[in-house]
């Protein structure tokens, strides 16, 4: 088969280094959950603070998200990639380094900026780098599999570097992943960038990104006061509406961030709709099953991360087989359907924990359930 594609003969080497990138961004996500209490001891801050180190990430990743896809665009995925991965990395090794509670959450803060700006090149290089279908559906298979899996394998990691190194290193890590992924691109990457550069939409950059940054952290604060805070529901309240305005803007302009089309679709919003369900479940359960493992059931860092691998193995092979297999034989719509229920009654199976629960019997059933399902749902 011949092609006019630059990665085409080198393509499965580039999904090797985009699965790297991948799973260094959503490891990140959960590797500093197990590491935290160890931080929060060496660097003395209270436990209302602990929450914005797992925060502050997710604040700079959810309202950069949309920006950084176009900054991709503008400039070209390589070196949109290759600047993400560097950026990354510095704020990592600046995390690690982390004297005091603000450093920490600044480098957090950091690590999420540039992860927002690495994603969506890494998913764009992705769907170009592969133009047979056959060969993406593996190539995607394998992304979502490392996507859906990383999570887990953050958990396991910061256990192992918190127990026998230190908590900087589940920061430090990062540099490793960071340091193969930019030699790898580097040297298997072609930058195509927009022969015209359309303007950016800054309008809508700021309207989303400030719409996202207040939906996150009108939820956050909520948890540390009441869902009847001034604070909370002014933060609600101004994300909806300038999530509103994003909508009306994007209607209007010529160049829109995100054009409507996208969302409005019936199957690709309904997709977009039950990933995102999924998502917010999977991180709400990692967060909830590490601090019952380990202050209910007094698990060590280690175990609580060994804890999760079955989930890892059983979204990895849903993920694959789901796009590989199931997908063509019975549509997106039936992998979805049975995806979000076998995730909720997964989840539904964990309401039933107890100070004398059986790891094997209760806590095991639920996890393969709900990574099978969410395997499923991103595979479609």
């Amino acid at each position: 088969m011949t092609t006019d594609n630059p990665h085409y003969q080198n393509r499965w080497r580039i999904l090797a280094i985009l699965g790297i990138a991948q799973l260094m961004v959503v490891l990140d996500a959960t590797i500093v959950n197990i590491a935290l209490p160890s931080a929060q001891q060496a660097l003395h801050f209270s436990n209302d603070n602990r929450q914005w180190i797992v925060t502050a990430y997710a604040l700079a990743f959810g309202s950069l998200l949309l920006l950084g896809g176009r900054i991709s665009d503008l400039f070209g995925r390589k070196w949109t990639f290759i600047v993400g991965l560097a950026g990354f990395a510095i704020a990592s090794a600046i995390g690690g380094a982390a004297q005091n509670f603000t450093e920490l959450v600044a480098a957090r803060t950091f690590q999420g900026a540039f992860g927002a700006l690495l994603a969506p090149a890494a998913l764009s290089l992705l769907t170009t780098t592969f133009t047979d279908d056959g060969e993406r559906n593996k190539a995607f298979g394998v992304y979502s599999a490392i996507a859906g899996s990383g999570a887990s394998v953050g958990l396991l990691l910061g256990g192992v570097l918190t127990q026998y190194l230190s908590w900087r290193f589940a920061m430090y890590v990062n540099l490793g992943f960071a340091a193969i992924a930019i030699a790898g691109g580097l040297a298997l990457l072609h930058n195509q960038a927009a022969v015209n550069r359309p303007r950016l939409d800054w309008p809508g950059a700021v309207t989303v990104s400030g719409g996202l940054f207040a939906l996150v952290y009108g939820f956050s604060h909520a948890e540390t006061t009441s869902w009847t805070n001034p604070l909370t529901v002014g933060m609600l309240a101004g994300g909806v509406v300038l999530l509103a305005l994003f909508a009306w803007i994007e209607s209007r302009v010529a160049n829109p961030l995100l054009p409507l089309r996208v969302v409005t679709d019936r199957n690709r919003g309904a997709s977009f709709l039950a990933i995102g369900i999924s998502g917010a479940a999977m991180f709400g359960v990692f967060l909830f099953l590490t601090y019952y493992l380990q202050q209910t059931r007094g698990y060590s860092p280690v175990s609580t991360g060994l804890a999760f691998l079955p989930m890892t193995a059983a979204v990895m092979v849903s993920a694959v087989i789901g796009n590989t297999r199931l997908r063509a034989r019975f549509g997106p719509r039936i992998l979805v359907v049975t995806g979000m229920l076998l995730g909720a009654g997964g989840m539904y199976y964990l309401t039933r924990l107890g100070m004398a629960s059986s790891y094997v019997t209760d806590i095991l059933p639920a996890l393969v359930f709900m990574r099978v399902g969410i395997g499923l749902v991103m595979s479609s």
